[in-house]
């Protein structure tokens, strides 16, 4: 097929996907082939038809035509990603359209479907790129609290040495200041700075202030949201937080929201631009059990209660929203110079403050509710990395930070990880494991794990060694959330949890 022929079937795709009407295909070519630097059209577009192929296949057949001709460099995945998004571009609606078209569904068919058609848009003019997040590995673990959500990230490619080498010659920009400012809107990306010529928003107003909705590019769960504020400040949990968190589920009951903790550590990735993550998805953190429920008088009919999960959680709900704002600050405040010495909980190094929280928000059963993770970001000489960070030995698995989609039971673990257990499982079915793992530097660093996990499975064997060792991950992934939890599980964990609890009345 000619590279003529495969702009034609470019365009079919978008027609097919409602990207285009009919009356736009002959401008929609001409204007992929100005980027390819095609100066003639031998066939005319809509005089073929085109078997459905999977748009990446599309893309992919006409990346390497480009590199046959040198237009790309080095022909690595971010040339390529930036050469197929401002081929996508040509399809992406201006904002204010998308925007309408949002609120006209929203309108006529409510919010839970004005989301389910921007997601499908996302994914149609490839910003979500299906074949990359169909890579992911995903399973459940079965744990005291419940069902855990694993998966190994794969969707985001792997720089290569070529790409970072190209990246260092690339001069520093301050535009946009960070990939979450709503300046990458239609921005045209560099080696060092993803395209989003296909990235859109909506708008929508928390706390009487404009932040914007958009969709991740790698997606860890349904309808996965990044809510970002329009101006570029730094991540901050404070009473405006909880207000705008409310706002939004009220907007968006059929969504959950949440927010990374503002130090490091705790924190999330970018500490320097205040934003909150969204979905359409039930973690497993809100399907927990509720514990000592109890009433805070002051605040109407709002109640508190610990949570049944290895973090310490505090969950606040009620029917009025400003009292669960209130409520909610209330704590926060408690919460900030709460010191208990019997189980290690301090505040403060000097005036360096160490309390934070991780508010996750919803609208269930008619009450707002505000689950309210109890964070600490303390370091020791025993744990450097943080005491309420994953400890050294389960740093084989994972050593990031702990963030809000890990805190509510979904493990992001990384890519390595799946040719490190495919690894494990041939050395771990040899006659000589120990020997066959530890000459291994894949996976020496499993070396004690994998050993354990034999010795607790005697029946191991070709069929059942893969789901084995993934259910032994899932179980790491809980001890390292009882590890991120300030106020442990045991018996004098809890009854401190509930001396803090006291504290609020």
């Amino acid at each position: 097929m000619t590279i003529d022929q495969r702009l034609n079937e470019l365009v079919h795709y978008a027609l097919s996907k409602n990207l285009i009407e009919e009356q736009d295909v002959i401008f929609c070519k001409n204007q992929l082939m100005e980027i390819l630097h095609l100066d003639e059209s031998q066939t005319p577009v809509i005089n073929e038809t085109f078997d459905r192929r999977p748009l990446y296949r599309i893309l992919d057949d006409i990346l390497d035509w480009a590199s046959s001709q040198g237009f790309l460099q080095n022909n690595t995945v971010t040339e390529r990603d930036l050469l197929d998004t401002k081929l996508m571009a040509v399809f992406s609606n201006r904002p204010s359209d998308i925007t309408n078209q949002f609120r006209q569904i929203q309108q006529a068919e409510g919010v839970e479907a004005a989301t389910a058609w921007f997601y499908e848009w996302n994914q149609d003019v490839h910003y979500i790129r299906r074949d990359r997040i169909a890579k992911n590995m995903s399973w459940k673990t079965p744990t005291e609290f419940g069902d855990l959500d694993i998966t190994i990230n794969l969707s985001k490619p792997e720089k290569d040495p070529k790409e970072i080498a190209a990246a260092k010659n690339v001069p520093s920009a301050n535009y946009p200041l960070c990939l979450l400012c709503k300046e990458n809107v239609g921005y045209a990306g560099r080696l060092n700075h993803p395209a989003r010529q296909n990235l859109r928003t909506v708008p929508v107003s928390l706390n009487g202030e404009e932040w914007h909705v958009q969709f991740s590019p790698y997606v860890y769960y349904h309808e996965h949201a990044i809510v970002l504020s329009a101006k570029h400040e730094p991540m901050k949990i404070n009473v405006r937080t909880f207000q705008r968190l409310l706002d939004f589920v009220e907007q968006y009951p059929h969504y959950f929201i949440g927010s990374n903790a503002d130090l490091p550590i705790v924190g999330g990735s970018i500490l320097s631009h205040d934003h909150y993550q969204a979905g359409k998805y039930e973690f497993p953190m809100a399907r927990a059990s509720e514990e000592e429920i109890e009433p805070l008088e002051n605040f109407g009919d709002v109640t508190v209660a610990k949570v049944k999960w290895p973090m310490s959680v505090l969950r606040v709900k009620g029917t009025d929203k400003e009292q669960v704002v209130l409520a909610s600050e209330m704590i926060r405040q408690k919460w900030q110079h709460y010191e208990d010495q019997s189980v290690g909980v301090l505040p403060f190094s000097g005036d360096t403050p160490h309390h934070t929280i991780t508010p996750i928000a919803r609208f269930r059963d008619g009450k707002f509710e505000l689950d309210l993770v109890l964070r600490n970001n303390r370091t020791s000489e025993e744990h450097p990395m943080g005491i309420y960070h994953p400890h050294k030995e389960v740093h084989h698995i994972k050593k990031e930070n702990i963030g809000l989609i890990e805190v509510m039971g979904l493990a992001v673990l990384p890519g390595r990880l799946k040719q490190e257990l495919n690894e494990l499982t041939d050395a771990l079915l040899t006659d000589h494991p120990e020997k066959q793992i530890a000459s291994n530097e894949n996976i020496a660093k499993h070396l004690d794990w994998a050993l354990k996990v034999k010795g607790n499975h005697p029946d191991l064997n070709l069929s059942n060694a893969d789901e084995v060792l993934q259910q032994e991950v899932g179980t790491v992934f809980s001890t390292i959330l009882s590890h991120a939890g300030v106020f442990k599980r045991d018996e004098n964990g809890q009854k401190a949890l509930l001396r803090f609890m006291m504290t609020l009345q």
